[in-house]
């Protein structure tokens, strides 16, 4: 028996059949249109919500699970596991990481539970659960775990561009003068992730050369790795996911390149459109 359990929330879109090979527990986010709220991938499927998305009156808001969900959850899991890592998405972007520290400390009785903050999200974060359980499974500790999560964090990387800012910058993600600059200048800024927030990283005149500069930086990140798992994420833009896929891995045989989407609530933020390359190098 897997003493260890591994559980992680809905933004990092991890498909079912991970999800079930590594049994990776989920806990969800929801995504809120006026009274409605509904808990992504539960209520609500990606097709559904972009769709509401086009007949609302008002862009939806976001919200994190609440304590009780963790609770019940933990508490769950300590009938059969001796501890549990919890994988959240990025602190500066969500309260989800510090709802789960704070539901942790209310079943130490029970269960000793480890909080992981990704400090970022979507695929990415991912990668975090799907390794910690493989190494839950190989009869790691938890302390062998959390170092190799720490370490991992160093060479893990994302880079994205967004068609809208208004989204972030309404949502609270994104600084307003960042925003309003962007959007009177035309201008299409690579945004990543710094100390847990989404910050502009580059400020590029078009989509096109925003793309081409994500490119730049993962081959002069890569370089000197032997080993890359990437994710190029999309919001509705499959055709275009599968391209950047295909041109990236001709052009590093040393990356795994797989396709991933923005699920609900973080598509809530980065708006219809967005497009995203992410990965850690070995």
């Amino acid at each position: 028996m897997t003493q260890i359990a591994i559980v992680t929330d809905s933004t990092a879109y991890l498909a079912e059949d991970v999800r079930e090979a590594h049994n990776i527990s989920v806990i969800p986010l929801s995504v809120v249109f006026g009274d409605d709220a509904y808990r992504e991938e539960i209520d609500i499927t990606k097709n559904e919500f972009l769709d509401k998305m086009k007949h609302a009156e008002d862009l939806p808001t976001t919200s994190q699970p609440p304590i009780g969900e963790f609770i019940a959850l933990f508490e769950e899991l300590s009938k059969d596991y001796e501890a549990v890592i919890t994988i959240h998405l990025s602190s500066g972007i969500s309260g989800t990481y510090q709802t789960a520290c704070a539901a942790a400390e209310q079943v130490s009785d029970k269960v000793e539970v480890y909080c992981f903050d990704s400090e970022i999200s979507c695929m990415p974060q991912g990668f975090y659960a799907i390794r910690a359980a493989e190494m839950s499974e190989a009869g790691h500790t938890v302390d062998e775990i959390l170092d190799v999560l720490n370490e991992m964090k160093k060479r893990t990387k994302a880079y994205f561009v967004v068609d809208n800012l208004n989204h972030l910058h309404r949502g609270g993600r994104l600084n307003g003068a960042q925003a309003i600059v962007g959007s009177l200048l035309q201008i299409k800024p690579v945004l990543h992730f710094e100390d847990t927030k989404i910050v502009p990283f580059e400020k590029v005149r078009t989509a096109k050369k925003a793309i081409a500069r994500i490119y730049d930086i993962f081959a002069e990140d890569i370089k000197n790795s032997t080993s890359v798992q990437a994710t190029v994420i999309h919001s509705n833009r499959a055709e275009k996911a599968e391209q950047m896929k295909k041109e990236l891995s001709q052009a590093h045989p040393q990356a795994d390149v797989v396709v991933s989407e923005f699920g609900p609530v973080i598509a809530t933020h980065l708006g219809e459109g967005a497009l995203a390359l992410g990965w850690y190098s070995r």
